[in-house]
């Protein structure tokens, strides 16, 4: 579900009939695949007034399998998208490569406060803490 639907009850949830688009899908039949958004009337009728939108999807293999990629592309025509396909795609994985190692940096430096650990870490102790260690005295 979109964020703008987010918070919503499902029996609130309603078609933005002034944002009707037609999806047509072309592929390459190998790799490159884009999806063309075309604005439309309440009728079907192509609406003129509002452009078009390219994206572009592929999916790539990484060491934790495939992942989908999909990124807008400014273009003026099909032919168009299709030229602006690589950077398109070299772009979005660059993104995801920057969240991603993102993500990393925010987990490495999360701190662990005493007494947040779950009791098995803490030694068995109420409260955590002291890495487990148990001396003998």
């Amino acid at each position: 579900m979109s964020d703008r639907h987010a918070g919503q009850r499902i029996d609130e949830i309603s078609a933005d009939l002034d944002n009707l688009h037609r999806e047509d899908v072309f592929s390459d039949m190998r790799l490159a695949t884009i999806r063309r958004l075309q604005p439309i009337k309440h009728d079907g009728s192509h609406d003129p007034s509002r452009p078009t939108t390219y994206i572009a999807e592929t999916t790539i293999v990484s060491q934790l399998g495939p992942i989908p990629v999909q990124s807008p592309v400014e273009a003026d025509s099909l032919q168009d998208a299709f030229s602006k396909f690589p950077e398109a795609i070299k772009a979005a994985v660059e993104r995801l490569s920057e969240r991603a190692q993102e993500m990393r940096r925010e987990e490495a430096s999360r701190i662990v406060v005493p007494g947040t650990m779950p009791p098995d870490l803490g030694g068995g102790r109420p409260g955590g803490g002291g890495g487990g260690l148990i001396f003998d005295r």
